[in-house]
């Protein structure tokens, strides 16, 4: 490839290889020269894609975040607030160990410059959003949604990282993810027998996805 020439692939190419180093070795195991050669073009090609390596660090930071975004995005909002709370969930499980290279990479280089700690919080504005629809349905007692997101991201990352550890299987994470959901929604004021239906209706929304 000419590295006068923003061929799409090659980015995407070098924004994966760079969180994968980043993701198994650490920020120091990613260098220009190292990953031009696994990806098999020139360093120049970073310069034209990126203006070097400190914005591709933050690439794949936005990249990241961005497929997160998308996950959740995707799911539809219904009249059973609790349901579609289980499947935001869902969604950053399975993003998470779909993308486990970018997973580990957003969270584990941190922000390059200080701007940079703005990247991803719409994603967390969204988990808001699914709690505070709860809220306003009654489902869940008088709260702050910010504190009730951040105790269900906060249950919701460890899973996600003790699968990617290897400490839980799939199966182990799936059923430690439902539970863990299904007693903080009772903690946070909502019917055990409500909150039963709405597990139920979001796994028949998974089934027929």
């Amino acid at each position: 490839m000419s590295p006068k020439t923003a061929d799409a692939s090659v980015r995407i190419a070098l924004v994966e290889t760079a969180a994968r180093l980043i993701a198994t070795e650490g920020p120091s195991g990613l260098t220009l020269r190292r990953l031009a050669d696994e990806v098999g073009t020139s360093t120049m090609a970073v310069y034209t894609h990126f203006g070097g390596m400190t914005e591709l660090r933050r690439e794949v930071r936005r990249e990241g975040f961005a497929r997160l975004g998308a996950a959740l995005t995707a799911v539809e909002l219904t009249g059973d607030t609790v349901a579609d709370l289980v499947l935001l969930g869902w969604a950053y499980y399975s993003n998470g160990t779909t993308n486990p290279n970018l997973y580990r990479a957003m969270f584990m280089d941190g922000p390059v410059g200080d701007g940079d700690a703005e990247v991803g919080l719409e994603t967390f504005d969204q988990l808001v959003g699914g709690v505070r629809r709860c809220l306003d349905s009654g489902r869940f007692g008088p709260a702050d949604p910010v504190v009730l997101a951040n105790q269900l991201w906060a249950a919701t990352h460890g899973i996600v990282t003790l699968e990617l550890a290897h400490l839980l299987s799939g199966a182990q994470a799936l059923e430690c993810l439902q539970q863990t959901a299904f007693n903080l929604f009772k903690a946070f004021g909502d019917d055990p027998r409500a909150a039963g239906r709405s597990f139920a209706s979001a796994q028949r929304r998974l089934a027929a996805s």
